[in-house]
């Protein structure tokens, strides 16, 4: 289907209407062998599964599949369980690297013998003269993001992104250095009853001179499977304990979101006690307030080699990184409420540290304390 279902109006012109039933809109197709109904539903949200859930669906399209929310395409999958002739076919324009469409839904299906994945390039189009193609690609280089998504056809960190400054293979390190003079270390997270939970384990050390931060390790947790008293439960039971052992330390606070009230008061019933996180509420830089001063402030920190990730074995950047090449600025510069869990408890990290060891706008920079 295109949009409102009229790409499919037109090519059965004579053949077709529009029609409504308790299901929904559908275009009704008179085939040789039948009657034959096309929904169409709308995949973006949280809540679009509920249009389809009860229902046992033959084939079907998914338009821009990248765009679709997670929980729609799970249930696509089940819906088609019971078809005789089961298949999928979908469109997808590139999109960050580890966009779960790429990581779970098309990775769920690269086993079967029938999955097949075409890539199609400007110069693909049939339509494209060669004096076009070649005005296409010029226009594209004038960006490195455009070139290599529009022309190249490649999956790439998306323009606007928040931490495009964010590199792996510069700002993820293998183990915490072995100069560093470790001065503290504390827990940061964000979460709630039905977002996804992202503790960090953070340890400030002292190298040459200069305060580093380093995020040593990552609870994280978003199926949406488990109560949050039992993510509590997991996080103090075997992530705080595994991260103390390792580097021979005890935190000396726990910030959480101020907002995560409930995952606030489950960690309290355990014995850990914690405070309301420093969300940037307060903050003001120039034409600039609130979250968009953390944010500037931890972009400074990757540019300027004072943050660092430390990949753990068991409890990994993943997530982290994940995000970094999903969470966007929309039109108009502010950031887009998504794909932002582990990155806000990055930033609630950050704040403390930038405004503790001088790195905060307008401070000295100094080791003493």
């Amino acid at each position: 289907m295109e949009c409102e279902g009229y790409g499919l109006v037109y090519i059965f012109k004579g053949f077709s209407e529009i029609k409504h039933d308790d299901t929904g809109a559908h275009l009704l197709l008179h085939a040789p062998n039948g009657d034959k109904k096309v929904y169409w539903k709308g995949g973006g949200k949280a809540d679009s599964k509920n249009v389809i859930t009860g229902l046992s669906l033959g084939s079907v399209f998914l338009c821009e599949v990248n765009l679709l929310h997670m929980e729609m395409l799970r249930e696509l999958n089940r819906r088609t369980y019971a078809a005789q002739d089961r298949y999928m076919i979908a469109d997808c324009n590139p999109s960050a690297p580890n966009h779960p469409v790429y990581t779970e839904f098309f990775k769920s299906f690269e086993d079967n013998d029938n999955f097949y994945l075409l890539h199609w390039l400007c110069k693909d189009n049939p339509i494209l003269t060669p004096e076009r193609l070649n005005e296409i690609k010029t226009q594209c280089q004038a960006s490195p993001f455009l070139y290599k998504r529009d022309w190249l056809g490649e999956r790439c960190m998306p323009e606007g992104s928040v931490y495009f400054m964010f590199d792996t293979d510069k700002h993820i390190l293998d183990k915490l250095p072995d100069d560093v003079q470790k001065v503290k270390m504390y827990f940061a997270g964000d979460g709630g009853t039905t977002d996804a939970t992202s503790i960090g384990c953070y340890i400030v050390g002292l190298q040459n001179g200069k305060y580093i931060l380093y995020r040593v390790g990552n609870w994280y947790y978003d199926k949406g499977q488990k109560a949050l008293s039992t993510q509590a439960q997991e996080i103090v039971r075997d992530f705080m304990p595994y991260m103390r052992n390792k580097y021979q330390m005890h935190e000396q606070v726990v910030f959480i979101d101020p907002a995560c009230k409930a995952l606030r008061l489950e960690l309290q019933k355990l014995g850990i006690p914690n405070q309301g996180a420093d969300n940037n509420a307060h903050d003001v830089r120039n034409s600039r307030k609130g979250i968009l001063c953390g944010i500037e402030m931890l972009q400074s920190g990757f540019t300027e080699g004072t943050v660092y990730l430390v990949e753990d074995e068991n409890y990994r950047t993943a997530a982290f990184v994940k995000e970094a090449g999903l969470y966007c600025f929309d039109d108009n510069g502010n950031p887009v409420d998504k794909y932002n869990h582990a990155c806000d408890e990055f930033r609630y990290a950050s704040n403390h540290f930038f405004k503790n060891y001088g790195y905060w706008f307008g401070q000295i920079r100094t080791t003493k304390r």
